[in-house]
């Protein structure tokens, strides 16, 4: 199997093996990676995490363990332009920086190899954690408690003044959501370097892990416009605009779909 196939095997194990899809994706932008090895060496950090945890009942070690992890030095990257490595996870466990849900998907591979209960919580901007049953979310880069007003306040922070928290901000994800949402990063990361074709590998793996939405496929569109393919361009704008529910945008994408008519396909 390729590293697109052994990703998506992965994730149908029970439980799915997120990390290991995870790398897996890495793969796919670095055929010397070895994911195998990457996990052997996981190993090292388990035993570094388990050695600093307080004795407590596994479901009070989750905010002992991403304290843990702080004090190993892993940290949110604050890179500016921010890079691919804060998304792709063995650049991030070599470099102990990342974004959150790159950060939140070590410490959830951890919790599990632990017996420590730990979800993931899709939150907008900011990739969260819960352990079930608790009043409060986590945040992944430090630890930190987030109840209901902190949440507000966050949300603000990513989407601005006029957000509102809603119940679909604070839902559990799903292993195939947490992946999706990496490989919306990356695609995103990839794209803002200049590297079209590995955000392009990144975009057809967004399509393949869940329902696409309008977005998904005009962000591919826009790489497919950048890498001069305008058949397959048209392709997901067609897509796109048959996901729109916005009169203002669905009338931008059809004048872009007529302007893309008079362009001749590359032979």
């Amino acid at each position: 199997m390729d590293p697109r196939q052994r990703c998506l095997a992965c994730l149908e194990r029970e439980p799915p093996a997120m990390l290991e899809a995870a790398l897996w994706i890495a793969a796919e932008h670095d055929p010397r990676l070895d994911p195998e090895r990457v996990l052997r060496e996981f190993g090292g950090l388990l035993q570094l995490v388990a050695a600093g945890l307080p004795n407590l009942a596994p479901a009070e070690l989750a905010q002992p363990l991403l304290r843990r992890l702080n004090e190993l030095d892993f940290h949110e990257d604050d890179d500016t332009p921010l890079r691919p490595r804060a998304a792709l996870l063995p650049e991030v466990l070599t470099r102990r920086r990342g974004q959150p849900l790159s950060l939140a998907l070590i410490a959830l591979e951890l919790a599990a190899r632990l017996g420590i209960p730990l979800t993931g919580v899709g939150f907008p901007g900011h990739f969260l954690l819960r352990v079930p049953g608790a009043d409060h979310l986590l945040d992944p880069c430090s630890g930190r408690r987030l109840y209901t007003r902190d949440c507000r306040d966050l949300l603000v922070r990513v989407q601005g003044p006029q957000a509102e928290l809603q119940a679909a901000h604070l839902q559990t994800a799903s292993a195939k959501e947490m992946l999706q949402r990496l490989s919306r990063n990356l695609r995103l990361l990839h794209q803002e370097a200049g590297e079209f074709l590995a955000a392009l590998k990144d975009a057809e793996r967004v399509l393949l892990l869940g329902p696409p939405n309008m977005h998904d496929h005009l962000a591919r569109a826009d790489i497919y416009q950048r890498l001069d393919c305008p058949q397959a361009e048209r392709y997901d704008l067609e897509r796109a605009l048959l996901l729109c529910d916005n009169p203002a945008q669905h009338l931008q994408l059809a004048q872009r779909l007529r302007r893309l008519g008079h362009v001749q396909p590359l032979h």
